[in-house]
C-alpha cells in the first residue's frame, strides 16, 4: 500500500481501509485474480482484522473482490463474456443518460466537463494511471449525473465499479491514453453544441476501444 497513507486517512478505520483497497484495484496495484493477503495487509495498515473484513464485505458486494471458501478474498476477474455485457448495459443506460442531460442542459454542464477533461489530460501527459482513472470518471459523472435521474446514475455507477479493476489496464498504454483524450475533446465539443447524436457517437466509440483494448488483454491472461 502507499507510504502517504496517513495523509489520507478518513474518518474511520473501516473507511480508511476500504478507501485503500479501492486505490490499490484501481491503481492496478492489486491486479484482477490476485489474492488479498488479510495479515499482511492489516499490518501494513496498521488496522485490526475486523475494519479489514468489514471493507472486504463492503467490496464484495460491490463486486471488486470475491471469497473463496478456505481460500479467501481475490481481486474479482472478469471473463470476456462479462466485461462485453457490462459494456452493452453501460451503453444502453448512459444513452439514456446523456439524451436526458443534454435536453436539460443544466448550468455548468460544458465547465464541469471542461475542468475534469483538463485534469484528464494533465494525468495523461504525465502518465499517472491513478489520476486519470479518478479525472476520467469525473468527466463521465458530470454528464451523467446531468441527466437529472438519480437512480439511473446509481446502475451506472454499479456497472462502472465492477469494471475498476481494468481501466488501469486499459490506462496503463500511451495511445490508449491518447484515444481517451481525443474521444473526451469530441464528447465537449458535442454537448457545447448541443449535438445529441454526436455526443452519443463518440461515447459510443470511447467505449468500443476500451472493450478492444481489453479484449486483447483478457485473451492474453
Amino acid at each position: 500500500m502507499s507510504g502517504t497513507v496517513e495523509s489520507r486517512r478518513p474518518r474511520t478505520a473501516q473507511q480508511f481501509v476500504l478507501e485503500e483497497l479501492r486505490r490499490a484495484i484501481t491503481t492496478g496495484e492489486l491486479r484482477p485474480g490476485d489474492p488479498i493477503r488479510q495479515d499482511t495487509l492489516a499490518a501494513r495498515l496498521d488496522v485490526s482484522r475486523v475494519p479489514l473484513r468489514e471493507a472486504l464485505k463492503a467490496l464484495e458486494a460491490e463486486g471488486l473482490v470475491v471469497h473463496h471458501v478456505h481460500r479467501g478474498y481475490f481481486v474479482a476477474e472478469l471473463s470476456l463474456a462479462d466485461l462485453e455485457e457490462i459494456y452493452r448495459i453501460r451503453r444502453l443506460l448512459e444513452t439514456e443518460a446523456v439524451r436526458a442531460a443534454l435536453r436539460r442542459m443544466p448550468d455548468g454542464l460544458v465547465d464541469a466537463l471542461e475542468r475534469s477533461q483538463a485534469d484528464v489530460e494533465r494525468a495523461a501527459a504525465a502518465g499517472d494511471v491513478t489520476a486519470m482513472a479518478e479525472a476520467n470518471r469525473r468527466f463521465h459523472f458530470a454528464l451523467v449525473e446531468a441527466s437529472g435521474m438519480p437512480r439511473l446514475v446509481r446502475l451506472i455507477a454499479t456497472l462502472w465499479d465492477a469494471t475498476d479493476a481494468y481501466r488501469a489496464l486499459y490506462y496503463a498504454e500511451d495511445p490508449h491514453r491518447e484515444a481517451a483524450v481525443h474521444e473526451h475533446r469530441a464528447v465537449v465539443s458535442a454537448v457545447t453544441e448541443g449535438d445529441e447524436a454526436a455526443a452519443i457517437r463518440w461515447l459510443d466509440e470511447h467505449r468500443d476501444h476500451a472493450v478492444t483494448a481489453l479484449r486483447e488483454v483478457l485473451d492474453l491472461e
